[in-house]
Formats: C-alpha cells, structure tokens, sequence
C-alpha cells in the first residue's frame, strides 16, 4: 500500500482487514505507535491498553483465518470518550470522582465488541462532559491537532482530536448540546449526533436525561455509517430505543445527489457567521448542487427559543446528576462544574416542565415547517474561527458560558428536538484551522444526512488531510 497504514480510511482497513492483506495487529501496532507520538502534543487520551489490544488484534486474524468474519469493524482499532462502562474499567467522565470498576459493559461497547473491534482506550473530555473547549483542570486539555496553540472542542474533544491526528480509525463521543458536532468541526472529521432513541444510553455515564446522545467520529460519512451501524438499534435497558428496523446506513449512501431536496438555512441566527466561514460554505453548498441537489433558502423558526429550552433541560438534569457530588465532595469538583448545577438547582421547576411539555408539539410544528419541503438542511456548525487556548481560558464563568452559548448557537437546536445532525469537514481558514458545515434531518433521518455527506466526499478532499503532528 502507498499510504502510511493509520492514513487509510476504517472503511480502507477493515477491506484490508477482511482479505487479509494486512493483519488486525499490524494495524493496531500502527496505531499504537501513531498513539504514542501524538499524545504529548495532543493529550487526547486517558488511558492506553495496550496489551489488551494487541490480544484483541490477535484474536480477529484468528478469527478472520478460520473464516469467521464478523463484519466490517472487525479487528479495527477504535478509542472512546471516557464515558462508557467497560467491564473492570472505571468511566471518569472527565472527572476525579468515581472509583469503582463497572460491573457489564455500556451497550455500545458491547455492540462494538460483538462486531470485532479493537478497544485501544478512553479519551478525555471536559469534566462531567460540560463544557465546549477540550479543558479539563483534572486531566489536562486536549490540544487541537492542526494547531496545538487552539482548543480542540468540546466535550468530545479526546475523540475528535484522536480521530484527526490518525491515532484511531474512529472514536465514539457524546452529544447534548454540539459536543459531538463542534470538536469534529475544529477537528476536521466527520461527526454525528443521533436521533434521541437511535443509539442506547445503557451503561453511558449520564450528562442528562432527555438531550444526550452517543454518535460516531470519524474521517469519513461511510465510516460514520459503519460505526453507526454496530450501535444503533433497539436495547431493552433504555427505554427511549424504538424497536423498529435499523436501516443499511453503507447500502443507501451515494455518489450523486439527483432529486435530493437540501434547504439552506437563512435569516436569524445563520446570517451571523464570520465572512470567511460564509465563502466556504457557499463553496460546499455550490458542490452539492454540482452533485445534482436542487438547493432552497429556509427559514429555520424558533432556534433561539430552541436553543434556550434545550438549556433548561440540560442544566435542570446535570443538576439531578451531579448535586449529590457537590453536597460530598466539592473539593473534588472544578468552579466551571459546580456553577454548571447550582444553576441547575436554581431552575424553577415550572421551566423545566414547561420546556419537557413542549418538546413534541415544536418538534412536529419543526418537521412540518422544514422537512414537507426539503429532505435535508445545511446549515453551519460554527459562528467563527476555532479560537486560541489563550481566547477562551476564563477564569470568569460568565465569560465561559457565553462563549459556550456563541459556539453552540447552530447545534443547541437538535438536541432539545431531538433530530439528527452531521458535521462535515469543508475546507480550512486562512490560519489552516478546519471548518465544517452541518446537515440536519427529520428523526431517524440518518441515512439521507450520511449519503449527502459521502456524495460531498466523493467530489473534494477535505476529508483526506492531514495534520502534520509527528
């Protein structure tokens, strides 16, 4: 192969994989190695397990030699945000707290496991997986791979920063407010938040109730579709999970977008993005109509008022979750944490029911403005340039929340709704940072959002550069 083995897509390796012309463990001792260079300037993961997954590699070739293929993640080297139960294993969460191993596995991770992937490690993450930037007081921060002097994202920021500098074929994050959507954007990869119900929450340390969600990162929609594909599904240990069909996520992408109807959101708050950010995604409008999409102007209603109920709920259940940590041991939690559920604890509980109350009714009000006329919406992720360590290390909490609520103004949205949505790498700034748009559905309207998305990198290369880190 020309290409340095952890520059191959997951899709490129697990082929690679299957015919077995380059074993499981030689990727995996790829990215190990990979791993290793990139942690001192990154700081992207927790943990390594190494050992465990050099067996597990070798495992797969064994298992693959006897003709026991499990499926296309099979002996491919995935890392994870560290909040997912792993049996033996303690989930941080990105904070000092917890200390007792998990006794079965999060769902995912058993979903993951059972098609044939190799666990390299955790990720880290902003404490509690509360904040936008990738700082963490307890772990250190996770530094952007473009250009280290930059901030990664957040809460994701361990698996949108270990996705991008090649130190894994793909990484699960969490998502309650962007923190899938925006580290993937800064990052410069691929990354997905779920319909609320599409992915299982079981075994998933809680950021809240009703707006988080586990979705795939990675450099690729079709990788995306793979990932998506082993976790998605029905699970008896979360309620919120239909049990309906999981969709061929890889079978319906495509190469040409004929017939596809894309809005493009206009007006308040979309018209407020930097003029750099607004050529290039003019640019990534212009090739999805090249591809044969036929692109309306939208009018997207209520987003800010969207935005501000999905504040409600989330801060009203980080509250519920994390006060008992604050009445035992608040020594042991940041300033930026405690003032997130002291907020939290002062929501009237009108509010809160007000907003949970109005959920279906703005959703369906939602998808019959939106999605009788369009199939998908293209949209931005950010407002602006990834900003400087130096421009969003506050002290003042105030300032850290309204950079917070800047950052997650186009993501906030889909989270209340609960809708899925899908960051897209599209070119880069002027200073080289990356810059993503975002495409949002109906529920359950993955698919559509991933075969856009694949159709978009069928005809440019954002997607395949790389940053120059070790």
């Amino acid at each position: 192969m020309n290409l340095p083995l952890t520059d191959l897509t997951l899709a490129q390796a697990a082929d690679s994989i299957r015919r077995r012309d380059v074993t499981a463990v030689a990727f995996t001792e790829a990215i190990l190695t990979r791993a290793n260079a990139v942690q001192p300037k990154t700081n992207c993961f927790l943990r390594v397990h190494r050992e465990d997954a050099l067996a597990a590699a070798e495992r797969a070739d064994a298992e693959i030699a006897d003709g026991n293929w499990r499926g296309p993640l099979h002996g491919v080297p995935l890392a994870h945000k560290d909040v997912f139960d792993r049996e033996g294993h303690v989930a941080t969460a990105g904070a000092i707290l917890f200390d007792t191993p998990a006794t079965s596995p999060a769902t995912v991770m058993s979903r993951l496991d059972d098609a044939g992937a190799t666990y390299l490690g955790a990720l880290n993450l902003d404490e509690f997986a509360a904040g936008g930037t990738g700082a963490n007081d307890h772990y250190g921060r996770t530094c952007n791979p473009w250009n280290t002097n930059h901030i990664s994202g957040g809460s994701s920021g361990g698996s949108g920063a270990c996705v991008s500098a090649r130190a894994a074929f793909g990484a699960l994050g969490g998502d309650a407010g962007g923190s899938v959507r925006i580290p993937a954007a800064m990052c410069g990869v691929v990354g997905l938040k779920p319909t609320f119900g599409c992915v299982s929450r079981a075994g998933t340390a809680p950021r809240t109730f009703s707006v988080d969600c586990t979705g795939p990162m990675t450099r690729t929609a079709e990788d995306c579709a793979l990932m998506l594909q082993a976790i998605a599904g029905h699970d008896p240990r979360d309620p919120a999970t239909p049990d309906v069909p999981v969709p061929d996520y890889r079978a319906a992408l495509r190469t040409d977008l004929r017939g596809v109807r894309i809005g493009v959101a206009v007006g308040n708050p979309f018209d407020q993005v930097d003029p750099e950010i607004a050529a290039l995604l003019a640019s990534a409008a212009g090739t999805l109509r090249d591809l044969g999409a036929v692109l309306v102007d939208v009018t997207v209603p209520d987003v800010m008022r969207l935005n501000d109920l999905q504040q409600i709920l989330g801060k009203s259940e980080a509250a519920v979750i994390c006060s008992k940590w604050m009445r035992e041991r608040p020594g042991d939690m940041t300033f930026d944490a405690i003032s997130v559920v002291q907020e939290g604890l002062l929501m009237p509980a009108t509010r809160y029911l007000e907003a949970k109350s109005l959920r279906a009714p703005l959703l369906e009000a939602h998808v019959r403005a939106i999605y009788t006329e369009v199939d998908v919406l293209f949209a931005p992720v950010l407002a602006g340039p990834t900003p400087t360590i130096a421009e969003t290390d506050f002290e003042d909490h105030d300032r850290v929340e309204e950079l917070f609520t800047r950052s997650a103004r186009f993501t906030r949205f889909a989270n209340y709704l609960g809708t899925p949505a899908l960051s897209v790498p599209c070119g880069f700034s002027d200073g080289g940072l990356p810059v993503a748009f975002q495409l949002h559905g109906p529920p359950f309207g993955e698919a559509r959002l991933l075969a856009v998305a694949h159709a978009y990198q069928g005809a440019t290369d954002h997607h395949a550069k790389a940053p120059e880190l070790a």
